[in-house]
């Protein structure tokens, strides 16, 4: 998979930023007072409401990966349309694209 832009921008412009960026989301996929899981259902609900699209299908991705159903992803997207209205569910369907 090829590095998102911003990586390899901030590999050649900002190293220390892109170490404190890892950290942070090595907290955000380790199990914690919540599950990794649910700590990346909530990582892609944010990026639905933020209408990162291609972001919502990595990290729904990424969450299968950590075993999310279907079903979860679905009412994570649920939870986007309740919150951001019609722009949060078109993005949030960007889950069940291959």
């Amino acid at each position: 998979m090829q590095k998102p832009f911003f990586v390899e921008a901030l590999e050649k412009n900002d190293p220390e930023l892109l170490g404190q960026m890892i950290s942070l989301q090595d907290f955000a996929s380790q199990d914690g007072a919540l599950p990794a899981k649910i700590k990346t259902l909530m990582s892609m609900l944010a990026d639905a409401i933020l209408g990162h699209a291609e972001g919502v299908r990595a990290i729904a991705e990424r969450a299968r990966a950590q075993g999310a159903t279907d079903q979860e992803i679905a009412e994570t997207v649920r939870m986007a349309f309740l919150c951001a209205g019609m722009p949060g569910l078109v993005t949030g369907t960007y889950a069940f694209r291959n």
